[in-house]
């Protein structure tokens, strides 16, 4: 449904008129949200069959995927209804930006299902390609193309060290499936080439979710993004490489991921210090959350070091309350701070005089993310 809606929008674009394509947002962001509603309605696991396969079970949809997809779709519809509002900032080719969040989206639902090696590279490629043009799309604009490349050299060099990784565990392992894999890993627990095959993996995805010491990119290419871009980045992008994690820890590889408890807690630690750290002497408001999302990263890392379900459970909890708290943080921005040079915290000086609900959403959100309760 995500991929017909996209390339409904790409088909629509040819007969409309330019003024009116602005508005194609607003109907790609109705249709994620039938889809959602969909979702929520209709699409349920039944009781005695938690976890149904298609694909020759390269793709599973239980309840970890299922709340992978409605967090996705939600994530993409507030998205799409800001780039409307971003719009007006692009100079050329609206639809295709609309539809490329449409085609990373479509990467995310497939992530969130992913059971097999060969699907999770797949998934992970349609992300971050989509990712390499939506980050460089303001042509005009010389940090937007900076941080295009910056995303391409390092999302390239991320991708080869995940294929390189998966190559060495099917090369000992036979299989790329993950339930083939939890029943003969614990049997290649002490083979050198196997671990370090799951360890190139591992950090493939630490790209990803942007951990220590994998989070160079993400602060250049946070400040150099469009707006919507960098929302959909540091929410979709994030909770999809969190998603694989999961899958790839607790589903292909229980028994070895056992013992990697400390390096977990190790490389959590070291992100929230180089997060934190690194925010204080920030001034530009997009880059000062790409290390806040450096130190969210490890967070929610320390559920997975947990090693436990509620350990598990409390990242998805965590991820939930994440998505309202930054794309907030992202709206009011996109809303407030209209040049790409006036990214300065300055501009938010007197915001309470001007917009009052603005202010208090924006003071919201970083007490959100200061983890002030509620």
């Amino acid at each position: 449904l995500v991929l017909a809606l996209a390339l409904g929008v790409l088909l629509v674009d040819l007969w409309l008129p330019l003024p009116a394509k602005r508005n194609l947002g607003y109907v790609a962001a109705i249709g994620v949200g039938l889809i959602l509603l969909y979702s929520l309605s209709w699409v349920e696991i039944p009781s005695g069959q938690p976890t149904q396969y298609a694909f020759g079970q390269m793709y599973a949809l239980d309840s970890l995927a299922l709340f992978f997809k409605r967090f996705f779709l939600l994530a993409a519809l507030i998205v799409l209804l800001m780039s409307v509002e971003f719009a007006d900032r692009i100079a050329s080719g609206i639809a295709e930006f609309y539809a490329l969040i449409l085609f990373a989206l479509s990467g995310m639902l497939f992530a969130s299902s992913a059971n097999d090696f060969a699907l999770l590279f797949v998934s992970l490629e349609l992300i971050t390609v989509t990712f390499y043009v939506l980050t460089s799309f303001q042509r005009g604009v010389l940090t937007s193309l900076e941080a295009g490349v910056k995303y391409l050299i390092i999302g390239a060099l991320s991708t080869s060290f995940t294929v390189f990784g998966i190559a060495l565990v099917y090369g000992i392992s036979h299989t790329l499936k993950f339930g083939e894999l939890a029943g003969v890993a614990a049997q290649y627990g002490s083979n050198k080439i196997f671990l370090f095959g799951l360890v190139l993996v591992l950090v493939g995805l630490g790209f990803k979710i942007s951990m220590v010491p994998f989070q160079i990119w993400a602060p250049d290419v946070y400040q150099g993004a469009p707006t919507p871009v960098t929302a959909f980045l540091a929410v979709g992008s994030k909770a999809a490489g969190f998603a694989l994690l999961l899958r790839v820890l607790f589903i292909a590889v229980p028994d070895i991921t056992a013992q990697w408890s400390n390096l977990l807690i190790i490389i959590s630690a070291a992100s929230i210090l180089y997060g934190n750290l690194c925010a204080i002497p920030q001034r530009n408001v997009k880059r000062l959350l790409g290390y806040s999302s450096i130190a969210h990263a490890g967070y929610m890392l320390l559920g997975i070091a947990a090693l436990s379900t509620a350990g598990r459970s409390a990242v998805l909890y965590y991820l939930s309350g994440y998505l309202f708290t930054v794309l907030a943080a992202f709206t009011v921005i996109c809303l407030v701070l209209r040049q790409a040079d006036g990214e300065d915290l300055s501009a938010l000086a007197g915001l309470h005089r001007r917009s009052p609900l603005l202010a208090a959403a924006l003071t919201l959100a970083m007490a959100s993310l200061a983890g002030i309760p509620p």
